[in-house]
């Protein structure tokens, strides 16, 4: 399975998770806002943070209605429309290289999902290191063809896709000849309904696609996440605010600072507790090992010459003197070399 690079991270199988701080438009087209969100996400310590880049008459009809849970956080269509919305939340090709300068003074890297071919455009000549495609495009074949052609990284999202459109898109990317793909399990509610964010698809979405996989995660709380990470998520996307009290979107179905830190500590933590996956004796172990475990010694006195049997051994906590039970057969049958007393470690030689 191909392994992804991007400024020396690396985004495969036994590797860390690669953590995506979601921006995505929780900047309200406020650049103050904007560097503030990569400020936190950099202290959170998440590998990159993402937002979204698009030109609102390249993705949306002027008259196109909002999705349910834009009226529930924006107001409907009368109040402010779609595109309208969508305007208010454009950057420029300034405010991306402002940004991406910005990300790469503080150390975390700079990505963006573009939605449009013009915006594909500009983020492959800003040599922004790989392409994030939203759930939305997931089956738009043209746009991904493009996308591919272009010959850099990809993560594509999966929302409300089903199995064959997946298989559809990745085939399409990698007859393209790109390989570094990167398949997200998705729910695309938000939030998202905790019965129904499926994260075990994830292995479904590996073995069907042969690539890695990841979780893009509209999910409440970080139990999803911990989750994810377990089944082994390569990639762990997660939307972020500096509030939700603030408007827009996107903002209810986000962390605020202080959970996006303790969020990703916790998938570290996770990390940590699964190891290599290599049964093996660990370091803290070795003290108890001697002190915990049983040893072979006297049931009561044997002679010397009498021959070692179940009615004159046992097994009990020496402190780490004596055969280990797993000689037990071996012992039985063979003639004392010497005398030992009741509860005395058998030692040969």
């Amino acid at each position: 399975m191909q392994s992804i690079t991007i400024n020396k991270k690396i985004i495969g199988h036994n590797y860390p998770c690669f953590i995506i701080a979601e921006a995505g438009v929780n900047h309200n087209g406020d650049m103050s806002l904007a560097r503030q969100l990569i400020d936190v996400a950099f202290e959170a310590g998440a590998d990159a943070v993402k937002f979204q880049t698009f030109i609102a008459e390249e993705i949306i009809l002027q008259n196109a209605p909002k999705a349910q849970y834009h009226i529930q956080t924006t107001g409907g269509d009368k109040e402010q429309s779609w595109f309208e919305l969508l305007k208010s939340q454009e950057l420029n090709r300034e405010q991306h290289i402002e940004l991406i300068e910005y990300c790469k003074n503080k150390g975390i890297i700079f990505l963006s999902t573009p939605y449009d071919w013009k915006s594909i455009d500009l983020l492959d000549e800003l040599k922004v290191p790989l392409f994030k495609v939203a759930s939305t495009d997931a089956n738009n074949l043209p746009l991904l063809r493009y996308m591919a052609k272009k010959g850099r990284p990809m993560i594509l999202s999966t929302a409300m896709s089903n199995l064959d459109e997946i298989k559809n898109s990745v085939s399409l990317i990698k007859s393209e000849g790109l390989d570094e793909l990167v398949v997200l399990q998705c729910t695309g509610s938000y939030p998202a309904p905790m019965d129904q964010l499926n994260i075990t698809a994830m292995i479904q979405l590996s073995n069907e696609c042969n690539v890695p996989v990841g979780y893009s995660d509209h999910a409440p709380g970080y139990n999803a996440a911990i989750t994810a990470v377990a089944l082994g998520a390569c990639v762990y996307e997660k939307h972020f605010t500096i509030s939700r009290d603030l408007p827009g979107p996107d903002h209810r179905a986000s962390l605020e600072p202080k959970e996006l830190k303790e969020l990703i500590i916790s998938i570290r933590l996770t990390e940590s507790m699964l190891g290599d996956g290599k049964k093996q004796l660990m370091e803290c172990e070795i003290a108890n090992r001697s002190k915990l475990r049983k040893f072979i010694i006297a049931r009561k006195d044997i002679k010397k010459d009498e021959l070692f049997s179940n009615e004159n051994l046992t097994t009990k906590r020496t402190g780490g003197e004596g055969l280990e039970p797993t000689q037990w057969d071996d012992l039985l049958g063979l003639k004392s070399p010497t005398k030992f007393h009741k509860n005395q470690p058998i030692i040969l030689g």
